[in-house]
């Protein structure tokens, strides 16, 4: 679903590092340097303890230090969300090395540029259960784009440097270094160049210009068209091209989780969120469009529910820039294979009109009135989580960054958040990692400093990862983390209610702590919201203070996750409550 962007970013110059190089450990962190990178979150351990040596003498890299090799690889996949280049973790050998796996599996998933360096035990003891040893390169070779075992000082530069490029590179995702300590520790004089490809990798750019003609002339003639933004416009920076498609051609967008702020919710155009918990009026487009252009998606199953009944009259125009994704889930009609912003060039200029669709633009928009995302908030009930995330929106920035973790208070973030523009949402799309939050909030601030940064969690979610608040404090780091608290793995609880006969088996938490308390005994400010009469109040001590805040909101624990399409149901048929759910 991941399109590299063709629009060419500054290349560091090629030129000699800093320092001079002495070990593989020096060149390591000179390969990074070459690439440009200026912040690295990681754990310290002895068997990648020569890395962070070499790394002393390198200011111009900020290392951050994280609670947990879990946190480090969040921070840094979210760095790399917001910047679109790879971001970088390290840990040592053994535990340090599995403590990532998580977060690499997410990266790979989401397509997200990453790229992790780990130690390992020196060379002549691998294989013999050395003191935390583990087969790092085995463990990770499933989910990652390309992982090498360092076995020289000469080339472990080069090694570095172009499993950047490789994370960099044609559809993005995770790579991994694993670095023994005798060939960090070893001598060498040799300096790595600036990252680059093997020759042999060559991503496709132009999609078959036969295809396209084929697709243009389908998407002129379309009565009903409709086009699906996922994730890959975004990564391939072709959000600019897609609105600019879009709106010469009023076509109706709707968007995938990934693919969320690729197009604005705010224009007339934008049908809102697609799939299970997508908007009614989004599922109701693909469910009746003629033909459907999906652009950088690979058409998972949140999307599609049942796929005998996604898009089911539509033909389809697939660009994607990897081919594994053609037809591996959707069967495409118009397998365009290429850079998202190129095929989409190549698209327009195919095209012989706009397709004659006036009547569609109004029924998208009367299913946009009849279907809107709404709730109620009765005044003698609790707080509404709705309620919180639509008063946030309200008074912040359209650049404002939201960072969530997985579960119900990821889906209300994603549905009463108004989307504007790009790399502003970041959270697990794929894996649906719980405690993701904390940490991507904390690499997303570092990754865009001068922007607003606040995370939607939730109180199991929050329990995972929130021993990486005191990086937030340690760094001084002007975040907010929203904990929406139902003292209840909510989605599990919803999921047990509508289809387990509610038989809520370990899914509520009446023992969490109160979490505002808890931000205070790391140093953050603490805050606790149960009346909506305060919620921006609330909402604006927490962004006036410097430094970390952590708002312990107390919401309904009854509320549910609408609309909803039940795992594997038809997209058409969304249920708008649960007595809805029950119908279905």
């Amino acid at each position: 679903m991941s399109e590299r962007a063709s629009v060419p970013k500054e290349e560091p110059e090629e030129q000699a590092t800093t320092t001079d190089i002495e070990t593989g450990a020096d060149a390591t962190v000179a390969a990074l340097e070459n690439a440009g990178v200026e912040s690295l979150f990681g754990v310290q351990g002895g068997a990648i303890m020569p890395v962070y040596d070499a790394l002393y003498e390198h200011e111009e890299m900020d290392h951050y230090t994280m609670a947990h090799e879990q946190g480090a690889v969040h921070a840094a996949d979210a760095y790399g969300i917001v910047t679109g280049d790879p971001g970088v973790c390290m840990a040592t050998s053994g535990p340090g090395a599995t403590n990532l796996i998580t977060g690499i599996a997410d990266a790979n998933m989401d397509s997200d540029p990453l790229i992790a360096l780990t130690g390992q035990v020196p060379t002549d003891f691998v294989g013999n259960d050395a003191f935390q040893e583990t087969d790092t390169i085995g463990v990770t070779q499933p989910i990652t784009k390309y992982n090498i075992f360092a076995d020289d000082s000469d080339t472990v530069g080069k090694d570095v440097g172009e499993a950047w490029a490789l994370a960099n590179e044609g559809r993005q995702g995770p790579t991994l270094v694993d670095l023994p300590k005798d060939v960090t520790n070893g001598e060498t004089d040799s300096e790595p160049a600036v990252p680059e490809t093997p020759e042999t990798y060559d991503p496709p750019t132009e999609a078959d210009e036969v295809i396209v003609e084929e697709a243009a002339q389908a998407l002129s003639e379309a009565e009903r068209p409709a086009i699906l933004a996922g994730g890959g416009v975004i990564k391939g920076e072709a959000c600019d091209e897609l609105r600019a498609f879009a709106r010469e051609y009023e076509i109706p967008v709707l968007t995938t989780m990934p693919g969320t702020g690729a197009y604005p919710e705010d224009d007339p155009l934008s049908q809102g969120i697609a799939g299970m918990h997508g908007t009614g009026y989004a599922n109701l487009a693909i469910s009746n469009c003629d033909v459907l252009v999906g652009v950088g998606t690979r058409f998972d199953d949140r999307l599609t529910g049942d796929i005998e009944t996604f898009a089911p009259d539509a033909e389809i125009v697939h660009i994607d820039i990897d081919p594994a994704e053609i037809s591996k889930n959707v069967e495409a009609d118009y397998p365009l294979v290429g850079d998202a912003e190129r095929v989409l060039e190549q698209l327009d200029d195919a095209m012989a009109g706009a397709p004659p669709a006036e009547q569609w633009r109004e029924q998208c928009q009367t299913w946009k009135e009849e279907y809107p995302l709404d709730y109620e908030m009765p005044e003698d009930e609790p707080l509404k989580p709705q309620y919180v995330v639509e008063k946030y929106d309200e008074l912040t920035p359209d650049d404002t960054i939201v960072a969530a973790g997985v579960g119900q208070h990821q889906m209300w973030a994603w549905q009463f958040w108004t989307w504007k523009e790009p790399r502003t949402w970041v959270t697990s799309h794929g894996l649906g990692t719980m405690g993701y939050a904390v940490p991507a909030a904390i690499g997303a601030k570092i990754a865009a400093p001068e922007k607003e940064v606040v995370a939607f969690d939730g109180d199991g979610s929050f329990l995972m990862t929130a021993q990486e608040l005191s990086v937030a404090v340690r760094e001084q780091l002007n975040i907010t983390i929203v904990v929406l608290n139902n003292e209840a793995v909510g989605m599990v609880r919803q999921w047990q209610d509508g289809f387990f006969e509610g038989r809520r088996m370990a899914s509520e938490y009446p023992w969490v702590p109160e979490f505002d308390k808890l931000a205070e005994a790391f140093g953050a400010q603490g805050l606790r919201v149960e009346d909506p009469d305060n919620v921006e109040e609330t909402i604006q001590q927490a962004r006036e203070y410097e430094g970390p805040s952590v708002i312990d909101a107390i919401i309904d624990p009854a509320e549910n996750v609408y609309p909803m399409v039940p795992s594997g149901g038809d997209n058409a048929r969304f249920a708008l409550n649960e007595e809805h759910l029950e119908q279905l």
